[in-house]
C-alpha cells in the first residue's frame, strides 16, 4: 500500500493515521514484512495492505490509506 503522497508503506513506519492519531506499521502484506508480534502465520491470510497499531483505535487493517495518512518517520 502507498500513502497518499505515493510513498510505499513499510514495516516500522511511524505514521499519522488521521489527525490526532499516530501509529506504527506492524506488518505489510504488500512488501511481505512482518514483525515478531504480528507474524505472517497469523496475519498473512489478509493477503494485501498493511496492519497499523494506532494509539486511539488499536489494530487497523488498511488496503487503501486514510486521506490524511502520512509518514512521520521511517524505521532505519
Amino acid at each position: 500500500m502507498k500513502y497518499p503522497d505515493g510513498t510505499l508503506a513499510r514495516l516500522g513506519d511511524k505514521i499519522i493515521v488521521w489527525e490526532g492519531n499516530e501509529g506504527v506499521v506492524v506488518c505489510s502484506m504488500d512488501t511481505d514484512e512482518y514483525s515478531e508480534e504480528y507474524s505472517r502465520e497469523v496475519l498473512g491470510y489478509l493477503g494485501r495492505g498493511i496492519m497499523v497499531l494506532s494509539e486511539k483505535a488499536g489494530l487497523i487493517h488498511y488496503v487503501e490509506p486514510e486521506i490524511d495518512m502520512r509518514l512521520i518517520e521511517r524505521k532505519k
